[in-house]
């Protein structure tokens, strides 16, 4: 399979460019990327959860558009154009109360204006928690006499 990403990707530079953000806020690292996939998890904490002690469900979903958008950003020249979010829906099928929330997000389509992403997320016994449908748009980035 040929990579879908635009250039090589360091996981670890990543990362580095979510501190200070609302990704590491709630405790998501990106750990693997494949020719066709990104991984990533969120630790489980009093503070990505909801009064009644699981997970709350806009946690579930800042970790599927981290997941969507760094990959949807991976996939275009920087230099031209970049992704940002336009649409997103979770299904929340099984509540998560400890441990680490993994999550894997595959292209269902790349095109040239939009993206979709599917992202799914799962608990430490490999279940399966969520379901994300991520819509991206593609947006050509502006020189500057364009701005």
């Amino acid at each position: 399979m040929m990579s879908i990403w635009h250039s090589e990707v360091d996981i670890k530079k990543i990362n580095e460019m979510n501190e200070n953000t609302m990704v590491k806020h709630c405790d998501i690292e990106i750990t693997r990327i494949t020719d066709g996939s990104l991984e990533g998890q969120m630790i489980v904490s009093d503070k990505i959860k909801q009064p009644f002690g699981i997970v709350h469900g806009g946690a579930n979903c800042v970790l599927a558009e981290t997941l969507g958008s760094i990959a949807a950003n991976l996939t275009c020249d920087p230099q031209q154009a970049h992704a940002v979010g336009l649409s997103i829906t979770t299904n929340h099928v099984k509540a998560v109360r400890n441990g680490i929330i993994t999550g894997i997000a595959k292209p269902v389509h790349l095109g040239g204006k939009i993206q979709v992403w599917d992202i799914t997320t799962f608990n430490n016994k490999d279940q399966i928690t969520s379901k994300t449908s991520l819509t991206m748009a593609i947006i050509a980035r502006l020189n500057e006499s364009q701005q």
